[in-house]
């Protein structure tokens, strides 16, 4: 997919949503698109998938123009929607059996429905659901077809962990299988496990792009993350005080969650050992490690709210 150039506003005005988007999405991969909100992860999607006018650039879709796409190719994609896009008065596995129906062969309604605990739910009708059991419905109606290429657009999305684990080991086969699987997510740890490739938008461009090993190593370089969970409140900062100097910082981000960050060495180890045992604290666990693509993502998404305050600013002078 290149460069998309500007698409139409609600107001019919012209605006450029997306410029300098330049990707591609391979079979047997998980591609991951991220971004905060606005940043074009929709519009992008749906441009590949022909539900949105482009105004410039090029998109193929299994080497067609998805805007002109007939029923053929149709049956070779599988499109999950952010809105899920489900009829509300019908219920789960008459719809399904009803998608089914279009495709010579589509995978067993019974088959996905277990797979995806979607017989818990059967005799509901689609508006009584919760936001998690139509994400799963809206799930299974993009793989009934077998397609060659998923779309999904937020598939974890009000999920609770049981139901979320489900939806990644189903993403996971998707890819062992073969299958091209494009989507978006704002569950970054959900990113991280999946993907073979990420790309990160900012204001409809394309930022970054890499696995995430490559994305880690460009952003972050030699730095490493120490994580510790134990009781809250501690002065963990006091085991490091001869390392602040040199970059070392330690933040207690949620209650008995700690993060020690810089670049750490086998003495650094040694130091927080020591000063566990003088205290008589087992932590609850201790990891070493890099930052992670959260990290990553949050730096991103800084760095692009600086700039536009330094727009306003200047616009302000001006």
């Amino acid at each position: 997919m290149k460069d998309v150039g500007p698409l139409p506003s609600l107001e019919g005005r012209m605006k450029r949503v997306l410029a300098g988007v330049d990707l591609t999405a391979n079979a047997g991969e998980i591609t991951v698109i991220l971004g905060v909100n606005g940043a074009g992860k929709t519009t992008t999607l749906e441009c590949a998938q022909g539900l949105q006018r482009r105004t410039a650039g090029v998109v193929r879709l299994l080497g067609e123009d998805p805007e002109k796409a007939d029923a053929a190719l149709r049956a070779r994609v599988g499109i999950m929607l952010q809105e899920g896009g489900l009829p509300p008065a019908a219920r789960p596995l008459a719809l399904l059996a009803h998608v089914a129906g279009m495709y010579a062969d589509p995978r067993p309604v019974g088959e996905l429905a277990e797979r995806l605990g979607i017989h818990e739910f059967a005799s509901t009708t689609i508006r009584r659901l919760s936001g998690g059991q139509k994400q799963r419905v809206a799930l299974a109606a993009a793989l009934i077809g077998r397609p060659e290429v998923v779309f999904l657009d937020e598939p974890s999305a009000g999920l609770d962990p049981q139901s979320r684990q489900l939806v990644v080991d189903l993403i996971d086969e998707l890819r062992r299988d073969g299958l091209g699987v494009i989507l978006t997510t704002h569950l970054l740890d959900d990113a991280e496990r999946l993907a073979d490739v990420v790309h990160i938008l900012d204001r409809g461009r394309v930022v970054t792009s890499g696995t995430v090993g490559e994305i880690l190593a460009r952003r972050e370089g030699t730095r490493s993350r120490l994580t510790l969970r134990s009781r809250p409140g501690l002065d963990l900062a006091a085991a490091f005080a001869d390392r602040a100097a040199e970059g070392v910082t330690v933040t207690e981000a949620s209650a008995g969650h700690y993060t020690v960050d810089g670049e750490l060495t086998p003495a650094d180890l040694l130091a927080v050992a020591q000063w566990l045992h003088a205290r008589d604290i087992m932590p609850h666990s201790l990891e070493l490690g890099t930052a992670n693509l959260q990290d990553v993502f949050l730096s991103i998404a800084a760095e692009s709210a600086a700039e536009d305050e330094a727009a306003r600013r200047d616009g302000r002078a001006a």
